[in-house]
Formats: C-alpha cells, structure tokens, sequence
C-alpha cells in the first residue's frame, strides 16, 4: 500500500493541472548591467539634496512556440541639482527571463506578459540596482514595489484612446478590451 501512495499522489498531480492554459519560468539572468560615476571621487565630499530619476520599460519577444523573453530595463539617474554635468550615478539592469505560456487567449497573454512576467523579473533587478550602487560607494537604495498591473492596465487605456483617435470613425471596440 505504501509503494502505492506516491504513483497515486503523481498521478493525482497531473490531472489538477489545468489542460488549457500553462505558465513556466525557463530561465531567469541579467541581459545587460552598467554602473557610471561619472564625477567620482569628487561627488563623495559634495553636500546637496540628490534627485533620483527612474525609467521604466519593458519588452517581449517570442523565441519558440510557447516561450517568450521578457526584459524589463530599469535606469537610476542620480542627480545634484540640475544640468548635465550634475550626474551621480546611472546605474541600470536589463533583468530577463524566458517564460512558457502556452493555451491562453490572446488578451489573457497579453496580461501575463505584462504584469505577471515583469512581477517575477522585479525583485532580480531591484536588488542588482541595490548591489550596483552600493558596490558604487553610495548609500544603500532600495527601490519601492511597482504595481505592475496598475501600469499595464493605463497602457492598455493609452493604446485603446490611440486606436480610436487612429480609426476611421468606426465605433467597433478594437484590441483588448
């Protein structure tokens, strides 16, 4: 009866698992990383008020039938007031990784390529950007949590006003939604 238990629990398993839609984390790396102090070891003695300024995107490319590689970049600018030659640092992270999603509507695809898929690559390139400015000589900086979907949701409103604007007076409902 023993030996029975774990050929029931892996077939119990694989029937729990929807047939339809499937989602999976091939590979997680770093596609590209930069550090830049561009007025070191000077800005260490300067006294002022740093601004930061992040900038956010994101990209997806299909590589194979169900696999897609989605980048988020992500661009720290340290700043001591204003004007060019006023930089800090700049430290920035391409975090990659290759996901499986197989047997999903194109809108719900579409969804999880942009908020669930960037959800996972997150906390990787939060903490690189951490370690990167660290590893700089600066004080320890810990980006805050994004909302994904909140991003994905006025994207998907952005692109819905552009294809209306963009029409022909048609007044279908056209992508998503």
């Amino acid at each position: 009866m023993a030996e029975q238990q774990p050929d029931t629990a892996n077939g119990a398993a694989a029937p729990a698992q929807p047939a339809g839609a499937q989602f999976s984390v091939e590979k997680i790396y770093v596609k590209d990383v930069s550090f830049e102090s561009p007025k070191a070891p000077h800005v260490f003695n300067e006294q002022a008020q740093p601004q930061l300024n992040m900038n956010l995107n994101q990209r997806v490319q299909k590589v194979g039938e169900n696999g897609y590689e989605v980048v988020l970049a992500i661009t720290l600018t340290c700043t001591l007031g204003e004007g060019e030659g006023n930089t800090v640092y700049v430290a920035e992270v391409q975090q990659a990784g290759v996901f499986g999603l197989a047997g999903f509507e194109a809108n719900v695809l579409d969804a999880m390529l942009g908020t669930h898929c960037p959800n996972v690559l997150y906390p990787y390139a939060r903490q690189m950007l951490g370690e990167l400015i660290q590893a700089g000589g600066f004080p320890p900086f810990l980006l805050q949590p994004i909302n994904f979907e909140a991003l994905y949701a006025e994207g998907l409103r952005q692109r819905n006003a552009q294809q209306k604007t963009a029409g022909n007076g048609d007044n279908e409902t056209v992508g998503n939604a």
